[in-house]
């Protein structure tokens, strides 16, 4: 049975959307409409404030529990919390240069298992509300910084011939205010 693996961060996990848990339920409830839901199994594999340093410590053992020979494909939406900046640190959460590694990193393990890799890239925030954010006031959010840690992913997944998604741009085109809960996290509409 094949398996989509999804990993990623709050995003991912649906925070703020009440209607269907974020666009990984949603795909997962694509799969279950009209009885296929035997054709593939969805797993959203989001966890709150995951930065790809966490997404490494627990990507092989949530892999091996859920995959299944070729017949497993990953879809990674990681990123937005590496980007962020840490006042405290006075620079990223995670450096550039350590987040290109850990993509590297991610893109090689996953090769493991399979060859269907896919990457959503980072959406864009609303930085009236992101700079900082209320909940933890150590942390800025800005789409320059979330741009750059998209240009990274973009051209780690040209350069290994992976698909990658762009939904920032998608987003910028619209009036993508609207479709923030919060200032970071999509509604239910921005899913």
């Amino acid at each position: 049975m094949p398996n989509i693996l999804i990993f990623g961060d709050s995003i991912v996990y649906g925070a703020f959307d009440p209607e269907a848990g974020g666009w990984a339920d949603r795909l997962k409830a694509f799969f279950f409409k009209d009885g296929r839901n035997y054709d593939y199994f969805v797993y959203n594999l989001g966890i709150s404030g995951d930065t790809t340093e966490n997404l490494l410590e627990r990507f092989e053992f949530e892999t091996k529990q859920r995959s299944d020979e070729d017949k497993t494909s990953f879809i990674f939406s990681i990123g937005i919390n590496d980007s962020a900046w840490m006042h405290s640190k006075n620079n990223h959460w995670v450096l550039p240069n350590k987040f290109i590694d850990n993509i590297k990193k991610l893109i090689q393990l996953a090769q493991k298992f399979s060859s269907k890799i896919i990457f959503v890239s980072l959406s864009p925030v609303d930085e009236t509300k992101t700079t900082p954010i209320p909940w933890n006031t150590d942390l800025s959010y800005k789409n320059e910084w979330i741009q750059e840690y998209n240009k990274i992913i973009k051209s780690i997944c040209e350069e290994n011939k992976i698909l990658f998604i762009d939904v920032f741009e998608k987003f910028i085109k619209l009036d993508y205010t609207k479709l923030l809960e919060d200032g970071l996290h999509p509604n239910s509409k921005g899913h």
